[in-house]
This record gives structure tokens, C-alpha cells and sequence, in this order.
């Protein structure tokens, strides 16, 4: 049995989640609590596995309490729920919330949410990912510019001029956003020499996931092993992130999920950068071994490590305070149906987008679709249309 602990200082709400929530009886254990005082001296009582709280409360607001919870109960899963979605309060509860919800909120989506939530935490907990951190010299870390970028886009009124200021900031990062806009791999039609032409060209979720790429590989500029390039790594993730992204539009989704898919795509093999950078000997043995032997790399870093790069990777996004979605991709993109996602997710953009961009112009991979899982979700009959768009993208990656 699971324990949920439920925070919100109107009784309507708490009345209306006991409702909700009574078939879940069997499944887990629920408090309701109207305040966070009330919230934290139940923790320190009694073991909780999720707190599910609202934000703006009286005393002790949301942000308070989970700041203190982050502190006190680091393993709890911590969600929020709340009415209010302005710009400002989505920044301060970005780090501290494993995900947010808004009110109102429908059984179903609460439940998939706590339930996939816990899934990854059990996942993590079950596994010797932090015994290989701690052997990690340093993580990297978010570029500073991506929160601006993202508070930018998440406003009312985002504009393509301020994001492209926010890029012209950093030199280095301007010209490393402009060499990608201009390579062969975007096929721009004519030279790009400004931010404010690439972000109008390409738009603005898919410029936010190139600056995030550029920040995070160029920690990664000292990697010296035969076998790995990381350019060539960071050519593949922008290839994963662009079919994502369409992959996620066919599905109708929106703006902002498909740049989340987006970004997935560019992270999802940053656990291989830690691992070769800071394990070079062993990471160089892995990939030998795989290329001669014919192994997954997965397996065999799972043997050298006690890990792979897909649980390193998922770790480091919910050290920045990622949104569970994106762990969740990371995390499970070569196994998705260890997940406990019933239906299309980014999950399933980075899983298929990742297998197909190995297949060559006969559509033949040297990795296999889970078919399982689509299975599972009902969504095995779109595959050979994300198969058309696979081999429809020259070059691939470029952004729908």
C-alpha cells in the first residue's frame, strides 16, 4: 500500500478528492490536511510516499511546504495542484515539484500521474544509480540561459525577439546555435547570421531544445575515447529530438508538448557523455565489447556500472527538477513498457523516434520497436506512418 498525503486549505477540495479517491482504497493509503503545518507534522509521524498539495494557501504556502518537505522527506513524491497558473509560481515550484497539475484535476490523470511518479522513484530506489553517482567527478549542470528561455515561452505573450536576446547574450552559445541552424543536418534554405533569424526559422521550442543541447554537450569537450565521438552523439540526439517532435504532432498534440518531446530527444543519451568523460577506460571497454560481440551497450554498461546511461541520464533530469515526463522518457526508452504509461506519451515519441533513426533508406534497424508496448497502448497501427516520417526527414531532425 502507498501512502498519499493531500494538502489544501479548502474542504470543497479535500471533500472532492475523498470522493474521487474512495476506489483507491485497496491501492493506497490517503490523509487530507487542510494546511502544511498540518502536512509536515503528519510526515513526521507517519511514512508518506506522495504529497499532492495546492499552492497558494494561507500561512505555510505550497512553495514553503515543499521546500521543507525537499529537505525533511527527499524520497516523497511531490505533486502540485493547484488553480492558479500564473508565470511567477511556475518558476519557484519548477525545482521542488515532480510535477504539476492544474485544477481541476480528473481521477484519471491523477492517478496515471502518482502512479507513474512512483514508478520511476521505485525505479531508482531499486537500482545502484546512486553508488555511480557518487563516483561521478561532476554533474553537469542546466545552462543558465535555458530557464530564461523557458520563462519566455511559458509567458502570455512570448516573443521571438527576447529569446533571441536571451542567445545573443552568450557569445559562445550564439555561435554554436548558428553553426547547427546552418549545417547540412537543418537544411536551411539560405544563411542564417542572426538568433532572431533562427529562432524565426526554426521556432521557439525547438531553439530552446538546441541551446539545451549546446549548453549540456559543451560540458562534454575533453571526452577522449577511440570508440565515441560526441559530436556524433549530440548529430543522433538532435535526430531522435526532431522525429520526436513529429512524431508527437501526428499524435495532435500541441505546441508545448512537442517541444517537450523535443527536448526529451536531446537528452536522452546524456548519460553516455557522464560515463565516457568520467569512466573512459571502462566506458571504451563497454563499447568495444558491444561492436565486436555484437551486446547491447545497455547490458553492458548495466555489468560494468551496476546502471545504464538511460538511468543516469533520468537521474541528472530530476536532480535539474525536469518535469516526470521527460525522466520518465529518458529513463525508459529502450524498455517502455516498464512504465506504467497506458497511452501516447513523450515516452513513446523518444522510444520510436530513437529505434527508427537507425534504420537505413530500406526502412531496416539494427533495434526493434517494442512491440509489446504499442501493443499495450493501442497504437500499433501507427507505425508505419512514423515509419514514412522517418524516412521522409532529410536530413532527419528537421523540425516540423
Amino acid at each position: 500500500m502507498k501512502s498519499v498525503l493531500f494538502v489544501d486549505d479548502d474542504a470543497n477540495v479535500l471533500a472532492g478528492l475523498r470522493r474521487m479517491l474512495r476506489p483507491l482504497r485497496t491501492e493506497w493509503t490517503t490523509e487530507f490536511v487542510d494546511c502544511g503545518e498540518k502536512a509536515l507534522a503528519y510526515m513526521a509521524a507517519n511514512p508518506v510516499d506522495v504529497i499532492v498539495t495546492d499552492m497558494r494557501m494561507p500561512g505555510m504556502d505550497g512553495v514553503q511546504l515543499l521546500e521543507q518537505v525537499v529537505i525533511r522527506h527527499p524520497s516523497a513524491v511531490r505533486i502540485a495542484l493547484s488553480g492558479h497558473s500564473d508565470q511567477e509560481m511556475l518558476i519557484k515550484v519548477a525545482g521542488l515539484a515532480h510535477q504539476y497539475l492544474s485544477k481541476p484535476c480528473d481521477t484519471e490523470t491523477l492517478k496515471s500521474t502518482v502512479r507513474r511518479s512512483l514508478t520511476l522513484r521505485d525505479h531508482f530506489q531499486n537500482k545502484t544509480i546512486s553508488r555511480l553517482v557518487a563516483r561521478v567527478q561532476s554533474l553537469p549542470s542546466l545552462p543558465n540561459n535555458y530557464h530564461d528561455i523557458l520563462h519566455e515561452i511559458g509567458s502570455p505573450d512570448p516573443s521571438l525577439a527576447r529569446v533571441a536576446n536571451i542567445i545573443a547574450r552568450d557569445a559562445a552559445m550564439t555561435a554554436k546555435v548558428l553553426q547547427l541552424v546552418n549545417s547540412a543536418f537543418f537544411g536551411t534554405a539560405r544563411r542564417v547570421s542572426d538568433p532572431l533569424q533562427a529562432v524565426t526559422l526554426l521556432g521557439l521550442h525547438t531553439v530552446n531544445g538546441l541551446v539545451l543541447s549546446v549548453g549540456v554537450f559543451s560540458q562534454f569537450d575533453k571526452i577522449q575515447i577511440a570508440s565515441f565521438s560526441a559530436d556524433d552523439l549530440l548529430t543522433h540526439s538532435l535526430q531522435v529530438a526532431g522525429l520526436a517532435k513529429q512524431i508527437a504532432a501526428s499524435q495532435k498534440r500541441d505546441e508545448t508538448y512537442c517541444g517537450e518531446a523535443y527536448v526529451a530527444g536531446v537528452l536522452h543519451d546524456i548519460g553516455k557523455l557522464i560515463l565516457a568523460r568520467d569512466f573512459p577506460r571502462q566506458y571504451g571497454e563497454v563499447l568495444t565489447g558491444a561492436q565486436e560481440c555484437g551486446y547491447a551497450v545497455s547490458d553492458l554498461e548495466r555489468e560494468a556500472f551496476g546502471a545504464d546511461h538511460a538511468d543516469l541520464g533520468a537521474y541528472l533530469l530530476g536532480l535539474w527538477g525536469l518535469p516526470s515526463t521527460l525522466i520518465e522518457a529518458v529513463a525508459f526508452h529502450h524498455e517502455p513498457n516498464k512504465s506504467q504509461a497506458k497511452e501516447f506519451s513523450i515516452l513513446t515519441a523518444v522510444h520510436v523516434a530513437n529505434v527508427l533513426t537507425y534504420s537505413d533508406e530500406n526502412g531496416e534497424s539494427s533495434k526493434s520497436v517494442d512491440d509489446i508496448y504499442l501493443q499495450s497502448i493501442g497504437l500499433t497501427n501507427e507505425l508505419p506512418a512514423w515509419r514514412r516520417l522517418r524516412q521522409a526527414a532529410l536530413p532527419i531532425g528537421v523540425p516540423a
